[in-house]
C-alpha cells in the first residue's frame, strides 16, 4: 500500500517496524537529485539510533579517472557512471553475512570522488538505510537493487524548488553560476525524468517541502 504526506513520527515508526530480530533489512530511500533523499536519511539515523546503519548509494560513483577513461566525464551522475555490480554486491552482502562488518565506500563532496572503506556497518545494524537516484530502475544491473530492499521509498519534491537546490549545490561544490544552471539543465534533469518514471514502484511517496518530510 502506498501513502503520501506521511508525518515524521509515522516515517521513524513504519521504518523501526523493519527491524527484524535476526538478520538484517534494508530500506531503500529514491527520488531525483535535489529531491532530499539525503535530508529524510539523516532523519531517521538520528530517530533510529545504534540499530541502523547507512549505505549511501554515491560511494559507488565511477572515480573521475575511470569517467574519462570511458568518456563519461560530461554524464557524471548518470546511471552508468556508477558500479552498480559493486553496489549490488554490497547489498546482497549484508543479507548474506549480518554477523560481519561491511565495508563500503563513501562519497567526497568537496572532492567529488568516492573513498574506498570511508563508512563500517556493524552487525549491530539490523536495519540498514540506503538512498540514490537508480534504486528503483528496471535495467543496465540497477534492477537487482529492489528485490534486495524490504522497502523503498520515494522522495517526492516540486520540480522548481529541486533545481534551486540543485543549482545551488554545484555552486557550493565550486561551478560558476552559468555552469551549474547548464550541468542541471543537461545533466541533472535528464537523470531526474529517468528516476521519475520509477515513481510509481515505490512502497510510500514522501512529499516533501524545501527541507525536510512534511510533519
Amino acid at each position: 500500500m502506498r501513502a503520501e504526506r506521511a508525518s515524521k513520527p509515522d516515517l521513524v515508526e513504519r521504518a523501526r517496524a523493519l527491524i527484524p530480530t535476526h538478520g538484517r533489512a534494508i530500506l531503500g530511500i529514491t527520488g531525483p537529485p535535489g529531491a532530499g533523499k539525503s535530508t529524510l536519511t539523516a532523519v531517521l539515523l538520528a530517530e533510529l539510533g545504534p540499530e541502523v546503519g547507512h549505505l549511501p548509494m554515491d560511494g559507488f560513483h565511477l572515480a573521475d579517472v575511470q569517467l574519462d577513461r570511458l568518456g563519461l566525464r560530461d554524464r557524471k551522475g548518470a546511471p552508468e557512471t556508477f558500479d552498480v555490480d559493486g553496489y549490488v554486491s554490497a547489498l546482497s552482502r549484508l543479507h548474506s553475512a549480518p554477523d560481519s562488518v561491511l565495508y563500503v565506500p563513501g562519497f567526497e563532496r568537496d572532492l567529488e570522488q568516492p573513498i574506498a572503506a570511508a563508512i563500517a556497518i556493524p552487525p549491530s545494524a539490523r536495519l540498514v538505510i540506503t538512498e540514490g537516484n537508480y534504486l528503483l530502475l528496471a535495467d543496465a544491473g540497477w534492477e537487482h537493487v529492489r528485490p534486495l530492499l524490504a522497502e523503498c521509498w520515494y522522495v517526492d519534491l516540486s520540480d522548481d524548488v529541486r533545481r534551486e537546490r540543485l543549482v545551488r549545490r554545484h555552486e557550493r561544490f565550486g561551478k560558476s553560476p552559468d555552469a551549474a544552471g547548464a550541468w542541471v539543465d543537461q545533466v541533472d534533469e535528464a537523470n531526474a525524468r529517468l528516476v521519475a518514471a520509477a515513481r510509481d514502484a515505490a512502497d510510500l511517496v514522501v512529499r516533501a517541502d524545501g527541507a525536510a518530510p512534511r510533519v
